[in-house]
């Protein structure tokens, strides 16, 4: 998992180098001009999707949404499907339910994008097109480089979608090395102050809000705790009341309106007493009891950056806690759900 963690760096920069692939990609998506995009994921590749669910709705201002694989596979709903567009994420490309909704959707007159980690997968003969986020192979049972390459190759996609040139993403191979090394010395101190937690709310708003739901993931299935991920708006709508001194809070909070309307959620889990990590480009600027800085990017592409110390943070905590980081106990690598 370490090893992999440090190769992002170089991934980024290869796969934006690869970018005019997927630019080809969105050249065909932008000729048949979708009305209506749905994503179809399981897992980390859930929130990967997330994230894309977000930049649809915000660069392209197409709605967006989350299918719902068990219509498909356990009730057999058959919807009409024509102007929609399906991208199917997974690393693997081998989940059952996710290889058959894709091959239904398709047949129902969608058109159907798998954006996997996999060249040769059953997910991608059944797609009509494909994207490789070309992160390697990945040993360790938790997604590290594939989840953030997916990140990654999701903004270049519908970056292109729009007639981008993926400008925000120039970067971001450059700006990892420095994350991964300057967190460094903040993420060893949350692992010092988390190590004896058994309970963590993560959150996060606009983009963020997917590293929360993949941070919450990263310490349930690594350092087997309690992790439970929120909107910041969600988070004051209730789930603030079981917020107290004994919580450990882990903030995602990024330069841009997302980490601004985190603000006042993160000043009342503080004012509650609870141990607030703050990590992002704006998490000196809120109330935090440690902050991981990460360096300024434009908002879409933050996600990329934010997850880096926090899959360090996950991989600290397992080795604190006496777990394998590498093979956390009662799981594979491939997931296979109907």
């Amino acid at each position: 998992m370490a090893a992999e963690i440090a190769e992002q760096p170089s991934i980024f920069s290869s796969l934006y180098a690869a970018r005019s692939t997927i630019a080809e990609v969105a050249a065909v998506i932008r000729e048949r001009a979708p009305r209506f995009v749905l994503f179809a994921a399981r897992g980390s590749s859930d929130h990967a999707a997330i994230y894309a669910k977000y930049l649809t709705e915000i660069l392209l201002e197409l709605p967006a949404g989350l299918v719902s694989a068990s219509t498909t596979t356990l009730y057999g709903a058959e919807p009409d499907l024509r102007d929609v567009l399906l991208v199917t994420v997974s690393q693997s490309g081998g989940s059952p339910d996710l290889l058959e909704v894709t091959a239904s959707y398709r047949r129902r007159g969608a058109l159907t994008v798998a954006v996997t980690n996999t060249a040769s997968s059953p997910l991608n003969a059944a797609a009509e097109l494909s994207v490789d986020v070309s992160a390697g192979v990945e040993h360790a049972v938790a997604a590290t480089k594939t989840y953030s390459a997916t990140l990654l190759a999701l903004y270049l996609l519908i970056d292109a979608i729009r007639g981008g040139n993926g400008e925000a993403a120039a970067n971001l191979g450059e700006l990892a090395q420095v994350t991964l090394d300057q967190s460094a010395p903040t993420v060893d101190e949350a692992v010092r102050r988390y190590r004896f937690v058994e309970r963590v709310l993560t959150t996060g708003r606009g983009y963020s809000y997917a590293t929360a739901l993949e941070a919450s993931l990263k310490l349930a299935e690594t350092s087997y705790l309690a992790a439970r991920a929120y909107s910041g708006a969600d988070l004051l709508h209730g789930p603030v009341a079981a917020v107290d001194g004994e919580t450990a809070v882990l903030a995602i909070t990024s330069l841009g309106k997302g980490g601004d309307s985190l603000r006042d959620a993160l000043d009342v889990v503080h004012q509650r007493g609870a141990d607030v990590v703050a990590v992002g480009s704006a998490s000196e600027k809120v109330g935090a009891t440690l902050s991981i800085a990460i360096p300024e990017t434009p908002e879409e592409v933050a996600p990329v950056l934010e997850i880096l110390p926090v899959q360090r943070l996950a991989y600290g905590l397992a080795l604190a806690r006496g777990g394998d980081p590498d093979s956390p106990r009662g799981l594979n690598k491939v997931t296979r759900t109907l």
